[in-house]
């Protein structure tokens, strides 16, 4: 279990049972423990009732094992995997109240995450004809970044950062603060971890080319057109990596894509992804 999800166990268990805990309340599913025959075993179906891409079935077995571990899950399709409308994609056995008491939290979970994975992968192949890649952002939601970071990867996206420590990203107001560029290149050099990597968010060309001047290997270009992304590209001497961002969509993806940028950073991957329609139905 959770052999293909790479997030600490630590990190899982306590965005499950927070969920958990907060569909229960102080004491519990009164509505399914109120039922005479709460202790039958039953059979149910986990089906898709639109095309996407699924993510977060080991998520969802780790649910319905906290509420009950003699329920047991079968999956028939695998996180990545494409499921068609109407398609089943797992069959869970259990007490009826554990599997009801479940239902929610585990489809919450797994539509959230096979949404985000849907929509990813929506963008992957509008850009498949280019170099450019897919990028998740910080914009995530509180508490879930490390399942919805996973869930763009489902979708054939990559990662930005995890977290504030995981590389330093000199944005606008970092520059400001410093009162430049070059002057905030310069603290942050004599200040940050060893081997650690730099990039520097710009939006005009100026600043794109005084990143050159210095020499900083990889360059965010915020919320540029394409024609001025081809226009730093065209200048990009020092063969910097280049990041494309802001306010990106499926409308114009491609189109920033074709200018031969290395990435794409996309926030509404993680912040504005409709969760995946599935249900779960008795047999």
């Amino acid at each position: 279990m959770m052999d293909n999800i790479d997030i600490p166990k630590h990190i899982i268990n306590k965005i499950i049972e927070n969920a958990i805990a907060e569909d229960l309340g102080s004491f519990g599913d009164i509505t399914s423990k109120s039922l005479s025959n709460k202790k039958t075993k039953i059979e149910a179906s986990i089906n898709s009732n639109q095309d996407g891409v699924i993510s977060g079935l080991d998520i969802i077995e780790l649910v319905f094992k906290n509420i009950d571990a003699n329920t047991s899950v079968t999956n028939h399709l695998n996180d990545c995997d494409e499921v068609k409308n109407g398609a089943e994609i797992a069959r869970v056995i259990g007490h009826s109240h554990s599997i009801l008491a479940a239902e929610r939290v585990a489809l919450n979970f797994l539509g959230h995450m096979s949404g985000i994975a849907s929509e990813t992968n929506k963008y992957v192949k509008s850009i498949a004809n280019t170099k450019a890649r897919i990028l998740s952002t910080r914009k995530t939601t509180p508490g879930l970044r490390a399942i919805e970071k996973y869930a763009v990867r489902c979708g054939g996206g990559y990662n930005h950062r995890y977290g504030l420590d995981y590389g330093i990203l000199i944005k606008d107001n970092h520059i400001k603060a410093a009162g430049g560029i070059e002057k905030a290149l310069k603290i942050i050099k004599n200040n940050k971890p060893f081997m650690t990597d730099i990039e520097v968010e710009v939006d005009t060309i100026e600043q794109f080319l005084e990143c050159q001047r210095l020499d900083v290997r990889y360059i965010l270009l915020d919320n540029m057109s394409p024609q001025y992304i081809s226009e730093c590209i065209k200048n990009n001497k020092n063969g910097a990596v280049l990041e494309a961002s802001g306010g990106i969509n499926l409308s114009t993806v491609s189109d920033i894509a074709q200018t031969g940028v290395d990435f794409i950073s996309v926030g509404r991957l993680t912040h504005s992804s409709p969760s995946l329609d599935l249900s779960l139905h008795i047999l």
